[in-house]
């Protein structure tokens, strides 16, 4: 087992410090006219609990973590489905880098796509969540994501 191993933990399970250094550097990047001392007291934490977490806690969608992300999706076989899921990695400037989908059994099919998201306009939450509203998407589960 590495030294110092990753772990994937919810959010409701870390302390309130994680958290709000997770919001800090947010609003660090949002808002490129802040400084630190200026992002922790909005906050509300202090700049050494900040410089203490900065490093060890990112969030899973982070976009520094990764630009490539690939979601798995289970579609009902039904005209149009995969076009709409298509039109919405097109609206939000993802670059689809493959496609591969299963031949449809029992009027669902599997389709994986991968993407490139370093010109996305949303939030990997948003888009997730577009993808399930979307008429004839059973089941949307992202894969994995890496640099």
């Amino acid at each position: 087992m590495p030294e110092d191993p990753y772990y994937l933990i919810r959010r409701s399970h870390l302390p309130e410090v994680m958290k709000k250094t997770v919001e800090v550097i947010e609003l660090l990047q949002r808002r490129k006219d802040l400084s630190v001392q200026e992002a922790v007291q909005e906050v509300g934490i202090s700049r050494s609990a900040f410089y203490k977490y900065k490093d060890a806690v990112k969030p899973f969608y982070s976009s520094d973590m990764g630009r490539i992300i690939t979601v798995s999706l289970l579609l009902r076989h039904v005209a149009g489905v995969l076009s709409d899921v298509l039109g919405t990695f097109s609206r939000i400037q993802a670059n689809i880098l493959t496609i591969n989908q299963a031949i449809p059994l029992q009027g669902t099919a599997t389709v994986t796509v991968s993407l490139d998201t370093q010109n996305v306009v949303v939030d990997m939450d948003s888009l997730l969540n577009d993808l399930r509203d979307i008429h004839g998407v059973e089941e949307v589960t992202l894969v994995g994501q890496s640099a």
